[in-house]
């Protein structure tokens, strides 16, 4: 088990060239793991066309991935080896934890 910071997106701004910039705010701290895919995880993200290092991480507590009619989601998962992933899917949903994929962000 590892601890990470859950930043929370809230939304973006506009840069001076127009460029959408997202902006977070910080969470507290969740305990959670981090494991390979499996290949029926990777059958299920199939479809989402995402592309570099993907990885699964079993969270105690509830995260969402992207929602895009309701404009939520693109929350980043911050380890304090300081590498950070974007959640891309939720794979499991249950009472006391969640497993979500996740991807490697290395612009970040």
């Amino acid at each position: 088990m590892q601890t990470a910071i859950v930043q929370r997106s809230t939304g973006y701004t506009t840069d001076d060239s127009g460029k959408q910039v997202p902006t977070y705010a910080p969470m507290k701290a969740i305990t959670c793991q981090i494991q390979p895919m499996t290949y029926g995880d990777l059958m299920m993200i199939d479809g989402l066309n995402i592309q570099g290092v993907k990885k699964k991480i079993y969270v105690n507590g509830h995260l969402d991935a992207i929602i895009r009619s309701r404009r939520e989601g693109g929350d980043l998962i911050e380890f304090r080896n300081g590498k950070t992933y974007l959640i891309v899917q939720v794979l499991e949903h249950w009472p006391d934890w969640t497993s979500v994929a996740v991807v490697l962000q290395t612009d970040t």
